[in-house]
């Protein structure tokens, strides 16, 4: 089985181009922290590339940004190719099955997502209804 589950932040905005037959591809760099910090104390990151076909090739272009926080759910790819100066080249990469947004750089809950903007993500759905204690059953 060739599963990856990665969590980690954009480390720049994603390419989005079409193929010569016109399907979408999408390709960004995610930065997953390591478990573990370094002898000085100090955290270290993995710099994965992920790929995407499709529709949500097209979302990530479109939704996606440096410094946004997302979930891949894909498999493990290693590729090869001859280069222009005659040597074969290799690529380990991870093909996105799935990319879930978990949340924008510099987001705070309870500010909607925007820095200063002082309201609640909930207040966009109306008015507040006060907790009934009693419960029915």
């Amino acid at each position: 089985m060739n599963k990856i589950m990665l969590l980690g932040r954009l480390v720049r905005d994603p390419e989005v181009r079409y193929t010569t037959t016109g399907k979408v591809v999408c390709q960004f760099t995610l930065a997953v922290d390591r478990p573990f910090t370094n002898q000085d104390g100090q955290r270290e990151a993995d710099f994965i590339n992920i790929v995407v076909w499709g529709k949500t090739a097209e979302l990530c272009g479109n939704s996606l940004m440096k410094g946004h926080r997302v979930l891949v759910d894909g498999r493990l790819q290693i590729r090869s190719y001859d280069g222009k100066d005659g040597n074969k080249h290799y690529v380990t990469e991870v093909v996105a099955n799935g990319v879930e947004f978990i949340e924008r750089k510099g987001y705070t809950p309870g500010n909607g997502g925007e820095a200063g903007s002082g309201r609640s993500d909930m207040e966009s759905f109306g008015s507040q209804v006060p907790f009934d204690e009693e419960i029915p059953f």
